[in-house]
């Protein structure tokens, strides 16, 4: 038998191997254990950083001034109520889908080359008579609209929402453009969008060359109305930035020439000649443009005779006027110029 003091010993040497034995767990468990890099935690930090930014661009308050006045705006708007059809393009030029939006000028309710983004859109009226009670029902946190067309209810809508008003719809569509990014929070992604639109100008220059030089000539036809157009105008305006040259006439800083009589036919010569209808469904306008086109002083037109008149969309050359019209109208430049 083993007496206390041999007990003792074999104790004490059961107690340090057992110590010895955790010892050796721990460093295995310490050592298999994955070690956090400098470039893990700045991942981290940029991550987090990235994430607070976001969060503060959407609740930081800002203000915008207005064609009505001055207001602020609490947070990057995220339901946004839009009145004119310019301004409706330029909300889905910026990646932002409106919940409501007044009705295309010609369509069902909207233009053919934006239906497909407007999907689920609610129609708000039109850009005379837009419709406070739908409006207000969407709850929107943003409206944006014209003082030009609805300066007499700007007191209502403002009372429903924060409201931005543009001060016209004439002449150049960049000015208003610049003021509905502002208004959305997105200064940056508008100055984009401008910026991929000079470009484009700029490339239409260096492709046309010394074809700049062409008297371009614009024409429109509506029921009970004909207009030559002028420079200040929404296809005036991308033609005068391109640089074409236009017929003496048509070469003032004016919207149009309104109630065109057959004895001006001569002013409506140029080297091309585009011409566009307003067509609303009930064959008016269609009527007054197939009248003109087959008066006998019309088919003299040398412009006509040498077969360069073109008809082009109404709403991509005049009644849209916006930054996705804008492109769409010089498509049609370099089909027929640049061809």
């Amino acid at each position: 038998m083993l007496g206390k003091s041999s007990m003792k010993l074999i104790l004490i040497a059961l107690m340090l191997a057992f110590v010895f034995t955790l010892a050796a767990c721990g460093n295995n468990t310490e050592a298999d254990a994955p070690k956090t890099s400098n470039e893990d935690v700045e991942s981290t930090q940029e991550v987090e950083n990235t994430e607070e930014e976001v969060v503060e661009a959407e609740t930081t308050s800002y203000t915008v001034e207005h064609a009505m006045d001055t207001i602020e705006i609490e947070k990057t708007p995220e339901r946004v109520v839009i009145l004119t059809n310019e301004g409706t393009e330029a909300l889905l030029a910026l990646d932002v889908t409106p919940v409501g939006a007044v009705s295309s000028w010609t369509g069902d309710p909207w233009y053919d080359h934006i239906s497909e983004q407007m999907e689920g859109v609610q129609e708000v009226g039109t850009e005379s008579e837009p419709n406070l009670e739908a409006i207000a029902a969407l709850k929107p946190d943003l409206i944006i609209g014209n003082k030009m067309r609805q300066e007499a209810v700007y007191e209502q809508l403002s009372a429903i929402a924060p409201t931005v008003f543009a001060e016209s719809l004439r002449g150049d569509w960049k000015i208003n453009f610049e003021l509905y990014a502002e208004a959305l929070n997105k200064k940056e992604e508008g100055q984009q969008v401008l910026n991929d639109y000079s470009n484009r100008i700029t490339s239409f220059q260096e492709q046309a060359g010394d074809l700049v030089d062409l008297e371009i000539s614009m024409i429109r036809f509506l029921g009970g109305d004909v207009r030559i157009y002028q420079k200040d105008s929404f296809s005036g305006v991308i033609l005068e930035e391109i640089g074409f040259a236009r017929p003496e006439s048509q070469n003032v800083d004016e919207f149009a020439i309104m109630g065109a009589t057959k004895e001006m036919i001569p002013d409506m010569d140029g080297d091309i000649l585009f011409y566009f209808t307003y067509e609303t469904g009930d064959g008016e306008g269609s009527k007054v443009e197939e009248e003109w086109l087959n008066d006998p002083l019309f088919q003299k037109l040398p412009v006509v005779e040498a077969g360069n008149a073109y008809k082009v969309d109404d709403a991509i050359w005049n009644t849209a006027g916006g930054v996705i019209a804008a492109h769409l109208m010089l498509d049609d430049l370099e089909k027929k110029i640049l061809k």
